[in-house]
């Protein structure tokens, strides 16, 4: 039996679909890319809530970065290490015991995966195997959550959305990976961690195009455009037309979060799950590119880029009618709400603010489902 089986959350109940601070108020959670973009947001949140935080993870991914710029590892057990290094990452989960496991580690861009199709395999991959393996021997471990990507269905450039009983597959390295890791964190789960009464609850999760501050990703459409804005150049586009399901990156946040709060109570909540926006919100890049470029307090020039190009998807699109019916979340901010809260964090980055409290005032206004401080002005 599980050293935390019995241990259970007390206090006023959140709204359905809301992280509950009582259940994370002193809850001991690892969680592996702490430094990457989704990892920093979701590491400042926790701290919020009083969770008791240790991070794995290489270096920050970006310079300049949000995991350095917004001071992340201020008040967290920050430990450096390679998911693909299994003794270090044992030994991480030895020292932690943690109650909750969420793993976000990855080589997560799709262009780099064609040039580093090994790394991105043994990262994605393998590195999700190591940390499964060393978790079937934790005796404190009660959720694990998996965070993929949409990118892990099988993608035929259907209209319709995918829904979480979709064949696994990714036309890409890193597509193909994501699938791959889903499909190990199944067989790990029915092989493994079946029996309620022994080992973890293991779940994934399953969102993608999510938008931010602090975001310098490479070829990664929000943080192209605001390293152009910022300074002061035109932006090469590559695929105008193609639809993404964008969300300001907060919205899969709240899910992964009330998901594992479900999952300290109930097996039969162990599998996969989406976290999309609404259907409304999957939009084309050339409509993202008009909206930033009418909330630039600058001239905002872009062209589209007629190079080669590798393959991307055209077409992709999450049903999340389950998270929404089983676990009560839906996005709290929609994509006009989450372009606000974009370009508020990097006017403020621009004009010298402590970008660490700009964050948290975010995380702060996206609990009490408050509009970014521009929307709200715009509404005034």
């Amino acid at each position: 039996m599980s050293a935390v089986s019995a241990v259970r959350h007390t206090g006023p109940q959140p709204p359905p679909g809301a992280p509950d601070p009582g259940f994370w108020r002193d809850r001991r959670v690892l969680l592996t890319g702490h430094t990457g973009f989704k990892g920093a947001w979701l590491t400042l949140w926790l701290g919020l809530l009083g969770a008791r935080v240790t991070g794995f993870s290489l270096g920050a991914p970006t310079q300049p970065s949000l995991f350095e710029l917004a001071r992340v590892a201020d008040g967290i057990d920050s430990v450096t290490g390679d998911v693909r290094d299994f003794p270090a990452l044992a030994a991480a989960l030895d020292a932690a015991r943690p109650e909750v496991v969420i793993h976000m580690a990855a080589q997560s861009l799709v262009r780099r995966s064609f040039a580093q199709p090994r790394e991105t395999y043994e990262t994605n991959v393998m590195g999700t195997v190591n940390l499964l393996e060393a978790l079937r021997h934790s005796a404190d471990t009660r959720v694990v959550l998996n965070v993929t990507s949409d990118k892990c269905y099988e993608n035929h450039e259907w209209e319709w959305a995918y829904r979480e009983h979709e064949p696994m597959g990714g036309h890409d390295p890193y597509s193909s990976s994501k699938g791959c890791a889903e499909l190990v964190t199944a067989s790990f789960r029915r092989s493994f961690f079946a029996d309620t009464n022994a080992g973890p609850r293991l779940a994934s999760a399953r969102a993608g195009n999510v938008i931010g501050g602090g975001d310098w990703g490479e070829d990664r459409l929000l943080a192209d455009v605001m390293r152009g804005a910022l300074a002061r150049r035109p932006i090469a586009v590559r695929n105008p037309g193609a639809i993404r399901p964008w969300q300001h990156v907060l919205n899969p946040l709240s899910g992964y979060l009330v998901l594992i709060q479900a999952l300290w109570d109930s097996q039969e909540l162990a599998s996969g799950w989406n976290f999309g926006p609404a259907e409304e919100d999957a939009r084309p890049v050339r409509w993202i590119l008009e909206r930033v470029a009418d909330l630039w307090p600058a001239r905002l020039e872009w062209s589209v880029d007629h190079g080669a190009h590798v393959h991307e998807a055209h077409h992709l699109r999450l049903d999340s009618a389950r998270a929404r019916t089983h676990l009560g979340w839906r996005p709290r901010w929609n994509l006009q709400e989450g372009l606000d809260a974009v370009l508020e964090w990097y006017c403020a980055l621009e004009r010298g603010a402590d970008m660490r409290a700009v964050t948290l005032a975010q995380i702060r206004a996206f609990e009490h489902a408050a509009a970014p401080t521009r929307a709200r002005k715009a509404a005034a």
